[in-house]
């Protein structure tokens, strides 16, 4: 995970293949219990499920979540309440999953092992 830490999602609008299925296996090894999902329109995504004691614990993360995708210009789908949070990250302009997907899984995961 270390090497996604380092790096810094790079814009993206369209023009370049998404990861296939052995890089997103590759790529997921790296990062700490993300789901790879295929979604109705066969596009994989990121998905993650978040566990908090209360709904104030939970609004905090997202709005780190939210302060990093700012950084990155990468946002992903976020739904939370009290005590949990759900987060799905994909690339939309390749419609599928890139380098950039798994390098915000990191740092999101960095907020939760820190």
């Amino acid at each position: 995970m270390t090497d996604l830490l380092d790096k810094k999602c790079v814009p993206c609008e369209g023009g370049v293949r998404p990861f296939d299925i052995s890089e997103i296996h590759k790529y997921q090894k790296k990062v700490d219990g993300w789901d790879i999902v295929e979604s109705k329109d066969k596009k994989f995504l990121l998905e993650k499920h978040f566990k908090f004691n209360n709904f104030l614990d939970s609004q905090k993360f997202v709005n780190e979540v939210g302060k990093i995708s700012e950084e990155e210009g990468h946002h992903p789908e976020i739904s939370f309440g009290w005590g949990y949070a759900k987060i799905n990250i994909t690339t939309h302009a390749i419609e599928g999953l890139s380098e950039n997907d798994f390098i915000l899984a990191a740092k999101i995961d960095k907020l939760i092992n820190v």
